[in-house]
This record gives C-alpha cells, structure tokens and sequence, in this order.
C-alpha cells in the first residue's frame, strides 16, 4: 500500500489539523498587515529606501538565525509548547511599537530592537508550526500533500487577507494601527495553539532505536546531527540554493520595490494591499487546487513551472510601467504559479527526513533558503537609491528566470519524483522514523 492509500489505525480527527491551520491563518494574516504598515511608516516618516531596507534587514536577520539555532529546541520541547510562547513574545514587541510611538519614544533605534525582537521570536515559532503539520495529517488520515496543500491555501488567504486589510488600515487609519492588529493576531494564534489543540499534539519525539536507559542527546549533538543529515541529501541542497535565490530576491520585491513603485507611481499604500491581494487570492487557489491534485501530478514539472510563473513576470511588469490593471493581472498569474510550490516542496521534505529529525532538518533547510532574506531588501534599498527602479527590477527578473530556469538541468530534480513513486508504507515509515501512528 502507498502512503496515499495507507489509512491511518484507529480514531481519526481533524481537530489538529484545524487548530494548526487557525493559528497558520492568524499569524500569517498579522505578519502580512505588518509588510504594509511597517515599510510604509518608515518610507514615509524618513523618506529613505535605504532606511526602509535596514528595518526588513533587522526583522529577517534575527528571524533566519534564530530559526537555524532552535530546531533543536523544537524537537526535544515539543513544537506546540514553542508555537505559543513565541507567539505571545511577537505579540508583546508588535505591541510596543504603536504604545510607544503614542507617548512619543519611538526612535529608530528603538524601532530596530522591537522589530528585531519580533523577527527573533518568530523564527521558531513558524517553525514549531511547519512542524506540526504532518503529525495533523496522520490524526486526520488524509495524504500529507493535501495537508501541505491546505496548508498553503491558508497560508494564501491570509496572504490575501491581511494586506488587503493591511492597504486599508494604512490607508484610512495609519500604519500604527496595523501594527496593533498585528500584535492581536499574534496573541489569537498563541491561544489557539494553547486552547485548541490537544496536549499529546506536538510532543517530542524520541529514537525508537535509541537504549530505554540512553542520555538523552545534548542540544549541538541533535544541531550536528540535523546538519549532517541535510549535506547527505542532494535534492534537499538543490531545493534550498534556487528557494535562497528567489528568496533573497521576492524580499527584495515586497520589501522594497512595491512600496517603492507605489510611491513613484502615486497609487499609494492602497495599490500595495490591492498588489498583494491581487497575487494571495490566486495563490490561495493554486494551492487549493494542489492540495487536491498534488499527490497525482509529476512533481518535478510542477515545482519548476510554479516557479516559472511566479517570479520573473512580476519584476517586468512593473519596470514597464503599466497600468494598475495589468500589474493586478500578471501579479495573480504569478500568484497561481506560487501557489503549487510550496504544497510539493513541504511533502518532499517530510518524506525524505525522519520525523524525530524534522525540527532540527527543517530550521536548518529553512534557514539557509531564507538566508537572502534580510538581505533582499537592504540590497535592494541601495541599488534602487544608486540607480533607479527601473534598472533594478530588469537586473532582479532576469535573475529569478535564469535561476529557476537552469535548475531543471541539474539531476538532483529527478529523485522529486522517485520519493513518491518508491511508495514506503506509512507503517515502515512510522517505524524508520521514530513515529507512532495515532492511537
């Protein structure tokens, strides 16, 4: 049997996948009103891309380097633990921003530290998240990439959602009060985690073939470990070097670029949410349509042709200055692409690492894909200030379509496919992994 096929022993219930995905949908939403608000607060109170870039620098780096170092963490406290505490740490710096701007102590200083703070805090918490996807897959019984599939059309929503919510709040009430629905949605995602999903959710797993009697492993054994798995897999390296490139550069489009172009064009703070809704209600469809069609199609194909489509259409359009109407249009074709990369990335991912492992593996491979992150936009900010827009988008686009163009012709691509279509029985797979099927 494949584990398509393989049922799941004993009492199923979607009552975990739920809960992960209400928190998913929460915390997405606020991070995606805070993309709007924060880069548009900075624009316009210090005129200066460059100082915009510096801002999305100090969330991303700390986010990234923090994510790297607590997969570890994750694995032996138990994600669900990690999910919410982190959340309630984002929700209190996300918080203090509006507070103290109120009382007149925001500096930029101090600006950079909270939003440090909130990049630091939820790096591990997406993560405890991420990782508590397929443990909900087999309580519900349901393919894992349908689950990641769901994953992605919420992940979408709320990606559709909060900047168009994000757009409005900026617009009719001022980026302070995104930033405080921002800190409520973090608040709302830690107490679902906490409330809503059940106690035995997300506890550590554990060696199956490790001595009953054996130490448990100290914290840069299980981070070597983890790195070591990761350099012995060759498609999972492949997969990070193309998703860190494209990365480093959609961070520089939405950190930068598009509040930039918003500006120069006059369509204001509102273009951005419209922009970005745009691409989040048509990913949210391909996604939904992966979630039930992924398991079936080449996976290969797939995930080189979403990427075709969603990266370097958008840096043209808007170096050809069009009208909003086609940029809305090229952004939700490009939107539809993304949405069926990730649904396949997340299942290649969990099928090829041991479940006692996915903490450590996950943060590490997430980490080094999102490594050009804090970068996109700091680089960005300095090559639109020394050279314009226009020539940065061109130079941006044409290095997304090369990178993911040239990837297909790399053979590590062809195991995408193979994974599956080897079809391990879910009960060999608990077994090898150190999982149990639910009870």
């Amino acid at each position: 049997m494949t584990r398509e096929g393989a049922a799941i022993s004993g009492k199923r219930s979607l009552r975990p996948l739920a809960g992960v995905l209400a928190a998913v949908a929460a915390s997405v939403t606020g991070t995606r009103i805070s993309l709007i608000a924060l880069p548009w607060f900075v624009l316009v109170t210090t005129d200066s891309a460059t100082l915009t870039g510096l801002v999305a620098f100090c969330e991303m780096a700390p986010y990234v380097l923090v994510k790297a170092l607590s997969g570890p963490l994750v694995d032996r406290t138990g994600p669900r633990t990690v999910s919410w505490t982190t959340d309630l740490a984002s929700a209190a710096a996300a918080a203090s921003i509006p507070l103290l701007h109120t009382l007149d102590l925001l500096s930029f200083p101090v600006l950079l530290g909270l939003v440090a703070v909130i990049g630091a805090a939820r790096g591990p918490g997406d993560l405890a998240k991420e990782v508590m996807v397929p443990e909900a897959a087999e309580r519900a019984g349901i393919p894992l990439e349908r689950a990641m599939g769901l994953s992605g059309v919420i992940e979408r929503l709320a990606s559709t959602i909060g900047p168009a919510a994000g757009g409005a709040l900026v617009a009719l009430l001022g980026p302070m009060t995104g930033l405080a629905v921002n800190a409520g949605c973090f608040v709302l995602g830690s107490v679902i985690v906490a409330v809503a999903l059940p106690r035995g959710m997300g506890r550590p797993a554990v060696d199956p073939s490790a001595p009953a009697d054996a130490q448990e492993p100290g914290y840069w054994r299980r981070f070597g470990e983890g790195f070591t798995f990761l350099r012995g897999e060759p498609l999972l390296l492949a997969v990070i070097v193309v998703v860190g490139i494209t990365n480093l550069l959609d961070a520089a489009m939405t950190t930068l670029m598009v509040p930039v172009w918003a500006g120069e064009s006059g369509q204001g703070p509102a273009a951005i949410g419209l922009v970005s809704t745009a691409m989040g209600a048509a990913a949210a469809v391909g996604s939904l349509i992966a979630a039930m069609t992924a398991h079936r199609l080449p996976r290969r194909a797939v995930f080189l042709l979403g990427f075709l489509l969603a990266g370097a259409p958008r840096f043209l359009v808007l170096a050809v200055d069009a009208p909003l109407a086609v940029v809305l249009a090229v952004f939700a074709v490009s939107g539809f692409g993304a949405g069926f990369i990730n649904p396949v990335l997340g299942a290649v991912l969990v099928e090829r690492v041991p479940r006692r492992m996915l903490g450590r593996v996950n943060a590490l491979g997430d980490s080094l894909a999102w490594s050009g992150i804090p970068l996109g936009g700091l680089l960005a900010g300095a090559a639109v200030t020394a050279a314009g827009l226009t020539p940065v988008l061109l130079a941006c686009g044409a290095a997304y379509f090369l990178t993911t163009t040239l990837a297909g012709l790399r053979p590590e691509w062809r195991a995408m496919d193979r994974s599956r279509e080897d079809g391990v029985p879910q009960e060999e797979a608990a077994a090898r992994d150190g999982a149990k099927t639910v009870p």
